[in-house]
């Protein structure tokens, strides 16, 4: 992988997320892929799993939200990548993530490992 790579999956995923169902995920995930939604999280494993999350987790393809990304790092086929999103509806509305990728040879991801941080969480001080 490379960053145009990286770039265009992580767009891809939006685009996704935007979309009606979760099909376009057979063109993002691994049939294996493993999906952590935060650290301590219970593993999400294979597309289907992934489905029934993305279906239960968005209010639909209408859902108004802003995303902004940026690539951190590319080593092989892992990246780093910190996201800004801030929904319209949703309390918080506010989230920074990093995200911790890994992708098979064809450019699917086969790990999915998120961060969220949102205003008001507890910072451990």
């Amino acid at each position: 992988m490379d960053r145009a790579a990286v770039e265009a999956w992580v767009a891809g995923y939006e685009r996704a997320w935007r979309s009606a169902g979760a099909e376009q995920l057979n063109e993002l995930f691994a049939a294996d892929a493993g999906y952590l939604v935060s650290p301590w999280a219970q593993l999400l494993t294979g597309r289907e799993a992934l489905s029934e999350f993305w279906e239960d987790g968005r209010d639909g393809p209408d859902e108004p939200f802003t995303m902004r990304f940026h690539i951190v790092a590319v080593d092989g086929d892992t990246a780093v990548v910190r996201v800004e999103v801030e929904y319209a509806r949703d309390t918080p509305s506010q989230w920074r993530d990093l995200w911790i990728l890994r992708f098979d040879d064809s450019g699917k991801c086969t790990w999915f490992e998120e961060w969220p941080f949102a205003p008001g969480q507890p910072d451990g001080h």
